[in-house]
């Protein structure tokens, strides 16, 4: 489809459920890094915290997990098995620490256990694969009409709102601030889907050093809110 196409209600509604913070899959308990940057980069105020997710939106998302959602919807819908395999083995193999690769697998394996409920034979297709959380939401995404440019919006959009929250919780900001910092990420969303559509295998990376070396240290971080 294409991505001016508008979706039926039915599957729009579908998308929105997909990206919302109230799936029970536990978005919610990561911060991805976040708190230990205000502890250890000096991300104090509305202004630092809203520069740091939207760096983090392009030069992570964009470029690793919104990349795999949008190559993964196609291959779900054509049951290109092969290939979802080997974008869901990327995804496990480039998380860079052991957070980041603890919150994708029990994200992955909650959204699966939520798609039993909702699709009969998603337990089937799941049983040899240990699937990342992109790879399992876009196979749900596959079972819409969305595009896959749709999907990587919602994606998007279901991360911004779970690292706004996260932000107003530990830095900590009011709820007009971090609705006035999810407003920056959903203007700026587009373009990293734009992105995201262009990489190819090659092209897809997950290299963010100072992400890494923040997630590694809240590992051992004194007093902590999130799971990463």
């Amino acid at each position: 489809m294409d991505e001016a196409t508008a979706l039926p209600a039915a599957s729009l509604l579908q998308l929105i459920w997909l990206a919302s913070p109230a799936l029970p899959v536990g978005g919610f308990s990561y911060s991805e890094g976040l708190e230990s940057a205000i502890e250890w980069a000096g991300i104090g105020s509305e202004q630092r915290a809203a520069d740091w997710l939207a760096d983090q939106l392009h030069l992570s998302l964009a470029r690793a997990d919104l990349a795999v959602v949008a190559q993964a919807v196609p291959a779900w819908r054509s049951s290109d098995h092969s290939r979802i395999a080997a974008l869901n083995d990327w995804v496990l193999e480039t998380r860079e620490s052991s957070e980041f690769l603890l919150q994708t697998q029990q994200m992955g394996r909650s959204f699966v256990e939520w798609l039993k409920l909702h699709h009969g034979d998603a337990a089937q297709l799941f049983d040899k694969l240990p699937a990342s959380y992109p790879v399992a939401f876009a196979f749900a995404a596959s079972r819409t009409q969305a595009s896959a440019h749709d999907a990587c919006l919602a994606f998007a959009f279901g991360w911004a709102e779970n690292m706004t929250a996260a932000a107003v919780k530990a830095v900590p900001l009011g709820q007009s601030a971090g609705q006035r910092m999810l407003a920056r990420l959903a203007a700026e969303i587009p373009t990293a889907v734009r992105h995201a559509l262009t990489l190819s295998d090659d092209e897809r990376q997950a290299f963010s050093p100072m992400l890494a070396v923040l997630s590694s240290r809240h590992e051992t971080q004194y007093s902590r809110l999130f799971r990463s």
